[in-house]
């Protein structure tokens, strides 16, 4: 556009020295057009156009005013100058809003034809008439057009990038809820599971303290000893939340040493191993050697159990985890027990169960599952696939409750 400006006003000034001069004005008319020149310019440094879509400035718009002011005047003296209307119609298009553009677009057409009469001799000729609404019409038509496919694009653009913000703080609120279901998770199946299993102790330790020190000194030792892992697993959670059982040890032998831990008082704990064991993610680690914690958690405290086998099966595709026990059972359609489990003390809420071990096996990309009938026992099994496959999202934390196993 400017440079559409620069090369009509050069014409229109070659036109006015070779045709139109003659009345003595010539110097005057010409310093006109440098007038008309200079102030262009400055009107692009001094007061430019504003960005698509903003309102234009008072800067502008007065710039605007005065070079249209000066432009009307050299039209008079110098009808050469015609066309040089045509980049300040592309300039008000460009910045005015279209309720404001197209009536100064139309002054602006009816100067040109108004001049174009004038200085015609003989016929009139249609084309000095028509052409300039035309070539107007066509323009605005055009520039207007453009100018609500910008709004729109515009629009869209704001509501992507709302959107984008919107969806961003929603990931946000989602992994820290996740994150939240988390740390719940890694604090039921470690701290919590080691407090109870001191509390166990202790109180089977109080019953029998004056009638058999030695069994009650045994107890207070292996309380000491788990209050030991507990701390382990306090500052390993704390450092990155891995399993402290992993460190340095295979999962087998991880939970081989889990079984020899929980077998104590109450339920007599076995570990077998089927297949040869291979590398397997530590995600998937993780999460197998947490649910063994946690149905063992959950034989100890509900189910009366006297025997459970941890069973560790690997074959070419999967691996899986079966925690069996010899208990009173439940139905897993929710009927009750044949006997309820012993009432939680005072204070003391229900923990994460079967469904933490769910939501487990699902971020690891694995699928749990829950046998049992009264009085017969139960399985629980997980199978994680050995070929790596995306983990499902986290579910939202919401209260859980806790299904005796």
């Amino acid at each position: 556009m400017h440079a559409a400006f620069f090369l009509l006003l050069g014409s229109s000034l070659v036109r006015f020295l070779t045709r139109d001069q003659g009345d003595g004005c010539t110097s005057w008319i010409v310093a006109l057009f440098a007038v008309f020149w200079l102030l262009y310019v400055l009107g692009q440094l001094l007061a430019p156009a504003p960005r698509p879509g903003a309102r234009p400035t008072a800067r502008h718009l007065a710039w605007l005013g005065a070079v249209s002011a000066v432009w009307i005047v050299l039209l008079v003296l110098a009808p050469s100058a015609t066309w040089c209307a045509m980049p300040l119609l592309f300039a008000g298009l460009h910045t005015l809003p279209a309720r404001i553009a197209v009536p100064v677009v139309a002054v602006l057409t009816a100067l040109v034809v108004a001049s174009q009469m004038r200085v015609s001799e003989g016929a009139v000729n249609p084309n000095m008439v028509i052409a300039p609404p035309a070539v107007a019409a066509v323009a605005t038509a055009v520039l207007v057009h453009l100018q609500r496919q910008a709004a729109r694009q515009r629009t869209l653009i704001d509501d992507l990038v709302r959107t984008r913000r919107d969806l961003a703080a929603t990931e946000r609120r989602a992994g820290v809820l996740a994150e939240r279901q988390r740390l719940s998770s890694e604090i039921h199946d470690t701290l919590a599971q080691s407090l109870s299993s001191q509390r166990m102790l202790l109180q089977a330790a109080e019953r029998v303290w004056r009638t058999e020190p030695d069994v009650a000194r045994a107890h207070i030792r292996d309380a000491a000893e788990i209050t030991s892992r507990g701390l382990a697993e306090a500052r390993r959670f704390v450092h990155d939340l891995a399993p402290a059982d992993l460190d340095g040890f295979t999962l087998p032998e991880a939970l081989n040493a889990l079984a020899g831990r929980e077998s104590g008082p109450g339920p007599t704990v076995a570990f077998r191993l089927d297949g040869t064991p291979g590398p397997l993610p530590e995600r998937a680690e993780a999460a197998l050697l947490r649910i063994a914690q946690g149905a063992l958690a959950n034989v100890r405290e509900h189910a009366a159990a006297t025997r459970a086998v941890l069973t560790l099966t690997w074959v070419d595709d999967q691996i899986s985890l079966d925690v069996a026990d010899d208990g009173r059972g439940f139905d897993p359609d929710g009927a009750p027990a044949p006997a309820p489990a012993p009432a939680p003390l005072p204070g003391e809420g229900r923990g994460h169960g079967l469904p933490a071990m769910r939501i487990r096996a699902r971020q690891a990309g694995g699928t749990l599952t829950v046998e049992s009938t009264p009085g017969e026992g139960t399985v629980v099994s997980v199978a994680v696939p050995l070929v790596p496959v995306a983990p499902a999202p986290p579910d939202p934390p919401a209260p859980l409750r806790e299904t005796a196993s």
